[in-house]
């Protein structure tokens, strides 16, 4: 599903976010990608969204080559992705259910659809009773709910979760990473960024750790066995 092979990124600063990179991950996967600041876990995440293009080595998610890829096809790419940020980065002047129709509108889905499937991903994630709700009157761990709804909305094959917890409290913290893990068992292939050592360590899933943009581990479990 997912192959670094040999993957550099070089920033014109100088900055050499990415030394080497070679990692696989296959479909259905949880991946922890951890790794202290400037580790370059957001370089990692920025390639994958193809916000970024790496500098030389190659880059697969299935069938897209992201080194070769146009631009033109990066919005299609896109669509084979659901991204969770720690901001929620939700429409404040949109309800719940709004946000989440909005991700299958702009990928013109029916509306017919979009009224049948927005409330079953509500439900997913415990919201089904939030759906007239603003993000305002919303909690934090609410809120990511909803981000997650979201990401989940047109039935992608990864998650890309980047800090998903940064911004709430250790309950809700748990309450998002339980979601996670229940989307992966759906089948779907998870990947989070964190800094969250406990959370790593309490779910013993997959752990890539980085530094100074090479991996230095990769194994099943927590930080700390």
């Amino acid at each position: 599903m997912i192959e670094f092979k040999n993957v550099k990124k070089l920033y014109p600063n100088g900055t050499h976010a990415l030394n080497g990179i070679n990692l696989k991950i296959e479909d259905g996967e949880f991946v922890f990608v951890v790794g202290h600041s400037g580790a370059g876990k957001s370089t990692m995440m920025k390639l994958l969204l193809r916000e970024e293009k790496l500098t030389s080595g190659r880059l697969k998610v299935g069938d897209y080559d992201l080194a070769k890829m146009s631009s033109f096809r990066v919005p299609y790419y896109r669509r084979e992705l659901g991204v969770v940020f720690q901001d929620f980065r939700l429409f404040h002047d949109k309800t719940v259910y709004e946000n989440v129709a909005f991700a299958m509108r702009a990928v013109g889905t029916p509306n017919k659809m979009i009224r049948r499937r927005v409330p079953a991903i509500l439900n997913t994630v415990n919201l089904a009773d939030k759906q007239k709700c603003f993000p305002k009157e919303l909690s934090g761990g609410e809120q990511q709910r909803v981000a997650l709804a979201r990401a989940l909305a047109n039935n992608p094959k990864i998650i890309l979760a980047d800090e998903p917890t940064g911004n709430i409290d250790p309950q809700m913290s748990l309450e998002i990473m339980n979601l996670l893990v229940k989307i992966n068992k759906l089948g779907k292939t998870v990947i989070v960024v964190t800094h969250e050592q406990s959370l790593v360590d309490y779910y013993k899933q997959r752990v890539v750790v980085l530094k100074d943009g090479v991996i230095t581990e990769d194994r099943v479990g927590g930080m700390f066995e």
